[in-house]
């Protein structure tokens, strides 16, 4: 089997996990088009052999209660079933891609915008699924073996002149099994910034931390506590690279914003800690594996 197949799966799911709500449709149907190759019937005649998906949505559906979100899929106990379970319901949203969306607030509930359900679906259930799909077609019917996960899970941190700031947030993402880029720990190599920003841009996500650095005004106004230029450069470039809702951004104090960046949702990061569960709660809605145990540490 070629492993170019893979590659283009793996690349369908990394366009889903960035999409918005007008663009979802295309990856997902690209990704759903590329299970059903030829190269893989046999093995998704083996998976699917006896499998009634809509009973299993039916049971499952019943479990939830009056709180949204509240449904739970009733898995059953065989890895293989739950792959074979797992492609016919990727098939059924690629059919109708709005069901996606429907099924995902029901079982993947992430807040109220449609989006954040369709990125938790490709977190919690699509990426596990392609990782242990590819294991079970390459080992021959083996699906406990477990592959490499297609996300980064390196953060760039995008920062100014609080050092303080800065450490705090990346020893916290070190304790949460994420790993922190900082530019200036980086080589330079003759690079100037803004290319060394691109070259280590190969991130999963961005934490932006707004501080009050710099001063400014309009001109003959009253002077104003402002982020450092360079940072709200980057926090343009990565919410171009990985989307808004890759980009965390925490504030720290009272700065002046750019009319520019109202449309984007900032943390307050408070004394007292709560800016981590808020930053733990972006990190999981975007797909990531998130320890709460740890993070209420």
């Amino acid at each position: 089997m070629s492993q170019d197949l893979f590659k283009e799966i793996n690349h369908a799911v990394l366009d889903l996990q960035g999409a918005q709500l007008q663009t979802y449709e295309r990856p997902l149907k690209r990704l759903v088009s590329l299970l059903q190759h030829p190269d893989l019937e046999t093995y998704n005649a083996e998976l699917t052999e006896g499998l009634d998906l809509e009973t299993f949505l039916e049971e499952s559906a019943r479990t939830g209660g009056s709180m949204v979100g509240s449904q739970r899929l009733l898995w059953p106990d065989s890895a293989e079933e739950c792959l074979g379970l797992t492609f016919l319901l990727l098939q059924k949203m690629g059919e109708d891609p709005a069901y996606a969306a429907t099924f995902a607030h029901d079982f993947y509930y992430s807040g109220s915008k449609i989006i954040a359900g369709i990125h938790s679906l490709t977190g919690q259930l699509i990426i596990p699924f392609i990782r242990d799909y590819k294991s079970y077609t390459q080992s021959k019917g083996s699906a406990l073996v477990a592959l490499q996960d297609v996300r980064s899970r390196k953060v760039f941190i995008v920062h100014g002149h609080d050092e303080g700031a800065r450490e705090m947030v990346a020893r916290f993402l070190e304790k949460i099994d994420f790993e922190p880029v900082i530019l200036h720990e980086q080589a330079n190599q003759g690079r100037t910034v803004i290319e060394k920003v691109e070259k280590h841009g190969d991130v999963g996500f961005a934490v932006v931390l707004l501080t009050p650095d710099d001063e400014g005004s309009v001109k003959g106004g009253n002077l104003q506590t402002r982020p450092r230029q360079n940072v709200l450069l980057e926090l343009g470039y990565f919410i171009g690279r990985l989307s808004r809702d890759r980009v965390c951004t925490l504030k720290r104090g009272e700065l002046e914003i750019p009319s520019d960046f109202a449309g984007v949702v900032w943390e307050d990061m408070d004394a007292a800690g709560g800016w981590k569960q808020s930053l733990a709660r972006e990190l999981n809605a975007a797909g990531y594996s998130i320890d709460w145990n740890v993070v209420m540490r």
